[in-house]
């Protein structure tokens, strides 16, 4: 995050997708559990086809460049998974009380000792590249919240201080990229990027990491050299070979995050987010919070502003998570995989439009032949050495989270195909210095997905609900569902999804204080988040407001090159005030073929996704 990706990836992200390209960034610029055995299933499978969205092989939930790291109708469902996820009538599970009382006591005691120490505030360690004003700072929270007085860990902190007078300070906005697996340390940095100035004037941006992300208690799940071994291969229709191949994976990775984490694994979940949210803000000395969240961010926001309405003073929910219990989080990133193939079509129709730039293809299918050529050809030989088709997918999968990656993208394709792999090889290339955080933020979103919500155990279900899924939409499924097939081999039992915005689902409270309006930000085309999502907490939150940018699928939006959104998040930050219960904005403008190559955006997933990954 140079000037830092704010933006998180929601869903599964391609495991071989740096976990900064996943997150978005401001607009500036997923063992042990038995199953039925592969054997047995792949011989009911079709023939080979399909890749993955929103988690570990797939794509990433989180928003990418622009601070922020689907489309304009409810993503349609597909009747092959149907069969497997519940329907809101089939729910009521979901709404029964995730966490316990003991759990509520602990998140209590915590947030006491919190206020009365504070966050001591200092010199950033070396290791955040973060200067000065900016300063570093530690919270401590219970790795249990059921059991406040055991172990605790300790989250990262990041401040720069409100640059307007103090009597129009409005305290300590913080900030959340995405992910799971996403930091948000850098996110002070966009203070001085003139699309947060005015905000930056009113408030202290404040960062931090997550449990298990960079320095707030690190998980790990394999050598990072491991994590980023190039070249690989992502067929979007694999073997039967390929797919046992793609199960013991998973097995292995599985048992790789039980050897290294132990006892502490069954800790990383949304509810414990959450939970560390609300021991932050009273760190913070905030008595009721100002939050952004992006992505995956706003999944968590939204079930901190269930368990805690009253602790809430505004919220800005950027590039929307659908947050029903029954989409949580299987059938989310199977609808991930619908929007990232139409995203995906959108690029390739805008590099037929300017074919005489490219030379790629006049109409989007010809395009896709040529970008289908370089597959085959990195098949054979990989590019460098080091650019696979796994490889080439994951680079190409940033052209559904930011525009910014579209000419970049179009030109190592067609100088490829030319005889000049360089271009290509910069574009996907795996960054040996990314390793360790890359593996880092795939280790959390694994064991936040699977310990958030039930998955299904048997590879029967995956592998039918795929290969259907992969006959209409091949790019992205496949490597989706290699993110997130640990899932199947958890050996903790999974949680049950909070139902969000149902204040009745977390027990009876007297005297509760109701939800202040909250703004709701998303893109029609959206690909990591789908625009059903947003819709879908629209409806859950009453009072809240959506603002939509028609037309437009880069993921992450405040902070970007829409002023009408970006006036929109500034009046709502600094006044309180919402557009009323719906606005929409004009799409921002196409980009345009560059007279020469330009600099690649920080963010993976998006330009701008710290505001502005993931």
């Amino acid at each position: 995050m140079r000037a830092a990706a704010l933006y998180g990836i929601l869903g599964p992200l391609s495991l071989s997708l740096a976990m900064s390209a996943l997150l978005a960034t401001p607009a500036t610029g997923r063992p042990l559990a038995a199953s039925t055995t592969i054997a047995a299933t792949t011989a009911t499978a079709s023939p080979p086809s399909a890749t993955a969205p929103a988690g570990a092989a797939g794509a990433p939930l989180t928003a990418p460049a622009s601070p922020a790291t689907r489309s304009a109708s409810a993503v349609p469902v597909a009747p092959a998974w149907n069969s497997w996820s519940g329907s809101p009538a089939s729910a009521a599970t979901a709404t029964a009380p995730p966490g316990d009382a003991a759990a509520a006591r602990g998140v209590a005691l915590a947030a006491r000792r919190a206020a009365e120490r504070g966050i001591a505030f200092r010199r950033c360690p070396r290791a955040e590249a973060l200067a000065a004003p900016i300063t570093c700072g530690k919270v401590s929270v219970p790795l249990d919240y059921a059991r406040p007085r055991g172990k605790h860990i300790t989250l990262a902190v990041s401040r720069i201080r409100a640059t307007g007078p103090k009597a129009r300070r409005q305290g300590a906005l913080v900030y959340n990229p995405g992910g799971p697996g996403a930091s948000g340390m850098a996110f002070p940095e966009y203070a001085a990027e003139g699309a947060f100035r005015r905000v930056a004037a009113a408030y202290d941006f404040v960062g931090y990491a997550p449990r298990g992300v960079g320095r707030s208690a690190p998980l790990s799940c394999q050598r990072p050299s491991a994590y980023a071994k190039a070249p690989t291969s992502s067929p979007p229709h694999p073997t039967a070979a390929f797919k046992r191949r793609l199960v013991a994976r998973a097995r292995a990775y599985v048992r790789g995050c039980v050897r290294r984490a132990g006892r502490a694994l069954a800790h990383y979940t949304t509810l414990n987010n959450a939970r560390d949210l609300e021991v932050l803000r009273a760190a913070l000395g905030q008595r009721r919070l100002t939050f952004v969240g992006a992505s995956y961010g706003t999944y968590y926001g939204a079930v901190y502003a269930t368990l805690f309405p009253g602790r809430v003073r505004r919220m800005v929910f950027d590039s929307v998570v659908n947050p029903a219990p029954w989409r949580i989080w299987y059938r989310d990133n199977l609808d991930q995989s619908v929007a990232f193939e139409r995203r995906w079509r959108d690029w390739r129709r805008w590099v037929a439009r300017h074919h005489a730039v490219y030379h790629l293809g006049t109409t989007a299918d010809r395009v896709l032949a040529s970008y289908e050529k370089a597959r085959r050809r990195l098949g054979h030989k990989p590019a460098g050495g080091v650019v696979g088709t796994a490889q080439l997918q994951s680079a190409f999968l940033r052209t559904g989270y930011n525009d910014a990656y579209w000419d970049p993208a179009a030109r190592a394709l067609a100088a490829y195909l030319h005889g000049d792999s360089e271009p290509l090889i910069a574009l996907a290339v795996p960054d040996p210095a990314r390793a360790a955080d890359d593996e880092n933020g795939n280790a959390v979103y694994t064991a936040v997905e699977c310990n958030d919500a039930p998955w299904p155990r048997a590879w029967v279900t995956w592998n039918r609900d795929n290969t259907a899924l992969a006959r209409r939409a091949p790019f992205e499924t496949w490597d989706n569902v290699a993110m997130n097939l640990p899932c199947a081999f958890w050996p903790l039992k999974p949680g049950r999804p909070l139902d969000v915005g149902h204040l009745e689902a977390v027990g009876p409270r007297t005297g509760r204080v109701a939800l202040p309006p909250v703004l709701l930000l998303s893109a029609e085309r959206d690909a990591a988040t789908p625009y059903a999502g947003a819709k879908e907490l629209w409806h859950r939150l009453p009072g809240s407001s959506l603002v939509t940018e028609r037309k437009a699928g880069t993921h992450g939006v405040w902070g970007g090159l829409n002023d009408c959104v970006n006036r929109h998040v500034d009046t709502y930050l600094l006044t309180g005030r919402t557009p009323g219960r719906a606005a929409s904005c004009a799409p921002r403008p196409e980009p345009a073929p560059l007279p020469a190559p330009a600099p690649l955006p920080e963010s993976g997933k998006q330009p701008a996704a710290i505001p502005g990954t993931p």
